[in-house]
C-alpha cells in the first residue's frame, strides 16, 4: 500500500485521485506512525521549499525519510527536497541526493510551465512502457542539474534532471498526476514495478 505524505500543502488530492483511477491502494497521512505501514511512499509537492520543509519538520518526517528503505517517489518540490540544498530562500533539504537545486536563469520565462519532453538517460522501471521523448506536465522555477543522479532529462535553457534516482529514492520534476496517460503509466509503474 502506498502512503502519500501530507504536509498541509501540495497536490495530495490530485495524486490520491490519480492512484484511485489506477485502483492502487493508498492512504494519506502526516504522521510517521501511520506512514510506517506503507510499502511505498510518495511525497507530492507544490509550493515553496522553506514552508514545506518547516511543515515537515514539525512531525520529524525529514529525518525519518532519510532512513526509509521502501521505494520512495518525490514529485516536483518533493523531488527537489531530496537534494542537499535549494536556492529557493536558501533552504537546506534532506541531503539524500548530492547537489543543489538552482533557479532558472533570467533569460527564460519562469516558471517553466506546460508540456515538455523527458529524455530517458538511464534504464529504470519507472519508465517501463514509456517512450523516451514522452510529454509530461511541468510547473517549476527551480531545477536540478542534469548530472545529479538523472534517469531523465528535459531541455529548458539547457538540460536539467527531470527524473532522478539514488538507492530506493526516485524523484520526478514534472507532475505525473497532471500528465494524462503517460503520467498514469508512470505512477502505475511506481506502484507495480519499483
Amino acid at each position: 500500500m502506498i502512503g502519500i505524505i501530507d504536509y498541509g500543502a501540495g497536490n495530495v488530492r490530485s495524486v490520491s485521485n490519480a492512484l484511485g483511477v489506477l485502483g492502487v491502494e493508498h492512504f494519506v497521512s502526516h504522521t510517521i506512525e501511520e506512514l510506517r505501514r506503507a510499502s511505498k511512499l510518495i511525497l507530492p509537492g507544490v509550493g515553496e521549499a522553506r514552508s514545506a520543509r518547516a511543515s515537515l519538520e514539525t512531525t520529524g518526517i525529514p529525518d525519518w525519510i532519510r532512513s526509509v528503505s521502501v521505494p520512495f517517489l518525490g514529485i516536483c518540490l518533493g523531488m527537489q527536497l531530496l537534494f542537499e540544498h535549494t536556492a529557493e530562500r536558501e533552504t537546506p533539504c534532506f541531503g539524500i541526493i548530492n547537489g543543489a537545486v538552482k533557479r532558472f536563469p533570467g533569460n527564460v520565462r519562469v516558471p517553466h510551465m506546460g508540456w515538455n519532453t523527458v529524455t530517458v538517460v538511464a534504464e529504470d522501471p519507472l519508465f517501463h512502457g514509456l517512450q523516451s521523448g514522452e510529454f509530461f506536465y511541468f510547473i517549476h522555477s527551480y531545477y536540478a542539474p542534469a548530472e545529479k543522479g538523472a534517469i531523465g532529462t528535459t531541455n529548458y535553457s539547457g538540460d536539467f534532471a527531470s527524473a532522478v534516482r539514488t538507492r530506493n529514492f526516485r524523484g520526478v520534476q514534472f507532475h505525473p498526476e497532471k500528465s494524462g496517460d503517460a503520467g498514469l503509466k508512470l505512477l502505475s509503474n511506481f506502484a507495480t514495478r519499483c
